[in-house]
């Protein structure tokens, strides 16, 4: 449905809601602020609620998710980077996006593999079963044994997972907390291992 100043309803209560979760993160201090299309500021606002919520996102999860053009997207992004408020990193085929300064090296890399479904899926059941084979993880995540391997092989390059002894998650704890923080933002299994991620950390001492 449409409005009468012609923004369509659905994409002006997404942008909302988006911004809503940047409150923390507001973007301030554009030059052009005062006299910009109240839209551009929407925008603005929507992506850094977005990525706030959903770090490691790639353009075009963003801009669909927001209900954005390809160029509206490209603009609000360049201008975000500019001002520091986000900024990007390749993964890949991807460029992916996360809030500026919040990220080290290794969460951006755990980050862009935990936005695929299969590498996530295997880091989801190493993390609740550390003991997993790679034909227990080919079976519980639907998968051929080769697909496992060339993820592990990826995961490990990347600095995700150790092969020495089987598979092992490398800074488990870290990327438990990843998964946990940002739960609502992947699939259920994700959702599951949340809950139950106190009985998953250990404690010294």
């Amino acid at each position: 449905m449409g409005s009468r100043d012609g923004v369509d309803e659905r994409k002006r209560a997404t942008l909302r809601r988006f911004a809503a979760l940047g409150a923390a993160a507001p973007v301030v201090g554009f030059p052009e602020r005062a006299s910009a299309d109240p839209g551009d500021s929407a925008a603005r606002d929507a992506i850094a609620g977005y990525l706030a919520a959903t770090p490691g996102a790639h353009f075009s999860k963003i801009r669909d998710d927001l209900q954005l053009g390809t160029g509206e997207a490209q603009h609000h992004l360049r201008r975000l980077e500019e001002a520091d408020v986000i900024e990007s990193y390749a993964d890949g085929d991807y460029k992916r996006f996360v809030p500026a300064g919040r990220f080290d090296e290794f969460e951006r890399a755990a980050l862009g593999y935990l936005r695929r479904p299969t590498p996530r899926g295997m880091l989801v059941e190493l993390l609740s079963t550390p003991e997993a084979t790679a034909s227990e993880l080919a079976a519980s995540l639907d998968v051929s044994a080769p697909t496992i391997s060339k993820y592990a092989g990826e995961l490990e390059t990347a600095g995700l997972l150790s092969r020495e002894d089987g598979y092992a998650v490398e800074r488990p704890e870290t990327v438990l907390v990843l998964l946990v923080r940002y739960a609502d933002s992947f699939d259920g299994r994700a959702a599951e291992l949340a809950a139950a991620a106190d009985g998953l950390i250990s404690y010294d001492g």
